[in-house]
């Protein structure tokens, strides 16, 4: 089970002193974040894509290029990679690099986005979402394992004798997770390429999880790549915490009240009821997560959102700290203790060249007894 945190990258004023980061300090904050992920423990530190303020990971692949030069252990992923406004040749090419420089730390998670303006601003049309996210990742799929790709689609232009370069480190293509909240195309997209499926539930409640993962693993198993108990499974979650469950949701209210995401619709305590969010003691967090296994059965990932709505620097560090004190270590001890040994962990760079080997090693020969003998 691999456990970490994701980060949209917001700039966000503090709703207690009405100061907001710089663009400058946000940036450098989300850095500090993913050293101090790898520092606690987590196994993963994931960025958001976007293109409009009040948001600043523009660009994923110089952030998480600029943070595997300064780690060690954690997998650099995004948290969600634009399959449909970015060239799936740029894409190609962009995580290949990054796979190199990170030595096979990389994985990345596809989604459409969630900003309608976005569409428009590289050249395409909202409404073309999901045939746009069917497309291009078909490409970048040959693109990564075919060294030589002729092509042609609806949404850019032909391919003749193609090569991405570089080529995947050790011909191995990083691993792909397909992020959606509420898209059945999606999960539908992610069985039918045996690749994982990112629920990011932190807007729904878990009757709306269940029905979406259950179709992925439905799906997964009718194409062969398994049973359904082994499809790739990862989910979202918000948390914030202190000592105290009073205190923690005392201090978290204002924070909620005014996020950009939620504020003023349902009160915390009904979000808190309705969805993943769980603001209370480290001991609530670690009941509330064992529940989504419940839900959904074992799955392999879990990404907290931890540094939005204009929560300070320092604040995110002190979460951090409990998480990777508190909270992880119990969670990994219960979910590899509940997890059936049929169900696989998270893929990682090495389990997957391990797999590509094996496959690839030669057969033994089947002795045959020659004739008199």
């Amino acid at each position: 089970m691999q456990f970490g945190v994701f980060t949209v990258g917001d700039v966000t004023p503090d709703p207690t002193t009405g100061r907001a980061p710089t663009e400058a300090e946000r940036i450098q904050a989300m850095v500090a974040i993913a050293l101090k992920a790898e520092e606690v423990g987590l196994d993963v530190f994931a960025t958001g894509e976007h293109h409009n303020p009040p948001f600043v990971p523009s660009s994923p692949t110089t952030m998480l290029g600029f943070i595997a030069a300064k780690t060690d252990r954690i997998i650099l992923s995004t948290a969600t990679t634009l399959i449909t406004t970015n060239d799936p040749v740029k894409i190609a090419e962009d995580y290949a690099m990054l796979q190199h420089l990170a030595g096979g730390r990389v994985d990345l998670m596809m989604g459409r986005g969630n900003t309608g303006p976005v569409y428009p601003w590289f050249g395409q049309d909202i409404r073309n979402g999901i045939p746009l996210a069917i497309e291009n990742y078909a490409l970048l799929h040959r693109l990564w394992r075919e060294d030589v790709v002729d092509w042609q689609g609806q949404f850019r232009t032909p391919l003749t004798g193609f090569t991405s370069t570089p080529r995947p480190l050790d011909g191995v293509p990083p691993f792909v997770w397909h992020g959606s909240i509420r898209s059945p195309e999606i999960a539908e997209q992610a069985a039918y390429y045996g690749d994982g499926f990112f629920q990011n539930n932190i807007f729904w409640p878990m009757s709306h999880v269940r029905r979406i993962v259950e179709l992925y693993r439905r799906r997964f198993e009718h194409y062969g790549h398994g049973r359904a108990d082994q499809a790739i499974v990862g989910l979202g979650g918000q948390v914030f915490m202190r000592p105290n469950s009073q205190d923690a949701i005392r201090e978290f209210r204002p924070y909620f009240d005014h996020a950009p995401v939620y504020g003023g619709g349902p009160s915390l305590e009904d979000y808190m009821a309705q969805t993943p969010l769980t603001v209370g003691s480290p001991q609530q967090v670690i009941e509330r997560t064992l529940e989504f296994r419940e839900g959904v059965g074992d799955y392999q990932r879990q990404l907290f959102l931890m540094d939005h709505a204009g929560l300070p620097l320092d604040t995110v560090l002190e979460q951090l700290e409990i998480l990777g004190s508190e909270v992880i270590p119990v969670l990994r001890r219960e979910f590899e203790r509940l997890r059936p040994a049929h169900v696989p962990h998270a893929p990682t760079h090495a389990s997957l060249l391990a797999a590509r080997q094996a496959a690839d090693a030669p057969r033994p020969q089947l002795a045959v007894a020659g004739v008199g003998e």
